[in-house]
């Protein structure tokens, strides 16, 4: 099985932002990473994406555009949203993995040779920064004692965490600190005790630190957390509100999207 990382790109027609994404990373750096590309209303690849990416001698022979639900049922450990309107759309499908949302202007609008060349090369200058930031080993299996577990999910507060993150997909320390009620150095000092069991992992993304549940948390941890949520309803639900209407708040969030790399 490959080690490599999974990453979709989506966007609504899939015919030249997501085709040039999905073009661009497999170039930079296909041996990390296995890259696909969809649209939630897939049309054709654009000529003018065809002669962008032959100009940059990137191949474009088995260029095509993909109904999003072709990807649906997969594993991904990134789903990158290329617009605003695929972000919007992809709500509805429930994608494993980090969902980021970077948001592109259509280069088909103009339908000018100059947007398309001006498009790819903002997205290739942000894939340079994912590549970056992304550029750790995957995940391997870890070791995760049950009395270890149980002990950091003893506590009110980091087990609020941990289903907040469950929730939300991904969440900062400015997030959880108004959802909780808590100071920042307790939050940090949660998260720091669950980061150190590897319970969750960060990613620094701008000024943002990002928490979310470390990928290599095995089965029997999430369905811990969630049978929690499912017989606790009314659990999250102050802290939900209290997210919703936090004011400064971070734009883009995963699921949630990031606008971050």
């Amino acid at each position: 099985m490959s080690d490599r990382r999974r990453v979709l790109f989506v966007c609504s027609a899939n015919s030249a932002r997501s085709l040039m994404a999905e073009a661009l990373l497999k170039s930079m750096a296909g041996d990390r990473f296995e890259v696909a590309s969809a649209g939630t209303e897939p049309t054709s690849p654009h000529p003018l994406t065809r002669q962008c990416l032959q100009e940059e001698g990137l191949e474009v022979d088995n260029l095509s555009s993909t109904p999003i639900s072709a990807f649906a049922d997969q594993q991904w450990d990134y789903v990158i949203m290329l617009c605003n309107k695929a972000a919007h759309e992809c709500q509805k499908v429930p994608f494993s993995g980090q969902v980021i949302s970077w948001d592109f202007p259509d280069p088909a609008a103009t339908n000018r040779h100059a947007t398309f060349a001006m498009v790819m090369h903002e997205i290739r200058e942000r894939l340079k920064l994912f590549v970056m930031v992304h550029q750790k080993a995957a995940p391997i299996p870890m070791d995760y004692p049950p009395a270890t577990v149980f002990k950091l999910l003893g506590d009110d507060n980091r087990l609020a965490t941990l289903l907040l993150l469950l929730r939300e997909g991904e969440l900062c320390v400015c997030e959880l600190t108004a959802a909780l009620e808590l100071s920042q150095p307790r939050i940090s000092r949660f998260l720091a005790q669950l980061r150190e069991q590897a319970l969750v992992e960060d990613e620094r993304r701008g000024q943002w630190v990002y928490y979310r549940l470390h990928p290599a948390l095995p089965e029997w941890v999430h369905g811990v957390l969630e049978s929690t949520v499912a017989a606790n309803t009314d659990l999250l639900s102050p802290m939900v509100l209290r997210l919703d209407t936090m004011t400064d708040r971070p734009d883009g969030r995963c699921t949630t999207m990031e606008n971050q790399a």
